[in-house]
């Protein structure tokens, strides 16, 4: 018998797999949506800066007037002691907290919510940021860093600027020593080798580096022991050009 694929133990849930949660430092979210935020403006002051090893970005921990304290998504250009407006009445200023409706059209936006309350779920990443570019009545369309545009209910939030810790990948590791330390911050399994190096019980295309005329795409309906490789590929290899197409004929 064969071992089961890394996808596979994965879906188990096996403590090999798990986000190490007891190390995260804070779970990032608005504070409530409730009416005093739909109506004016809650202020505070960011207080700290927080390295999470949860995320690749930095947190700031926000201090506000009524004695509530938050963490919120760092923007790029954010001082320690800056101001920081949460609500319908706030301030179009980097990091601060506004309804859609309250944003103007070709904006830099980031940490969206997905439905009006959820405390944020999209462009989280460092360095991403959305555009918000338009609005129609109670919907507004807003073009996320995979250029794809999406239609959000007018009255979800998001916070002005972009997402700080921009080019953070572009950092050399140096050596495998870093890289092992970053995989084990969020319990990555590294290094993964390909398929093709490992043994046939271990994975479908093990046994040889080649794969003797094998096609290497995969149905979309096929057993999860098989969906390796190209799932539901529409082609593979090096596209053709213009020029070699030309050639041909």
């Amino acid at each position: 018998m064969g071992k089961k694929l890394k996808q596979q133990k994965r879906g188990k849930g096996s403590p090999r797999y798990l986000a190490p949660s007891n190390r995260y430092k804070a779970e990032l979210l608005y504070r409530n949506y409730d009416d005093v935020e739909k109506t004016s403006v809650v202020k505070g002051q960011v207080m700290q800066f927080v390295d999470d090893p949860s995320r690749g970005a930095l947190i700031m921990l926000v201090k506000y007037d009524n004695g509530e304290e938050g963490f919120l998504l760092a923007p790029e250009g954010i001082c320690l002691h800056d101001n920081i407006e949460q609500g319908a009445q706030a301030s179009l200023s980097m990091g601060n907290v506004l309804p859609l409706y309250r944003i103007p059209d070709g904006a830099f936006i980031y940490n969206l919510e997905l439905n009006p309350g959820d405390g944020g779920k999209l462009v989280r990443t460092p360095g991403s940021y959305a555009v918000l570019v338009s609005k129609e009545g109670p919907r507004a369309f807003v073009k996320l860093p995979s250029k794809k545009v999406v239609e959000l209910s007018s009255d979800v939030r998001a916070q002005v600027g972009v997402v700080c810790g921009g080019g953070r990948s572009e950092r050399p590791m140096l050596k495998a020593g870093n890289q092992y330390y970053k995989k084990k911050a969020q319990n990555r399994i590294w290094p993964v080798p390909r398929g093709v190096h490992q043994s046939v019980y271990n994975h479908p295309h093990g046994g040889k580096q080649h794969h003797e005329g094998k096609p290497t795409t995969v149905a979309r309906g096929s057993p999860p022991g098989s969906k390796v490789g190209h799932l539901a590929a529409r082609s593979t290899g090096r596209r053709k050009t213009k020029k070699a197409n030309e050639g041909e004929s």
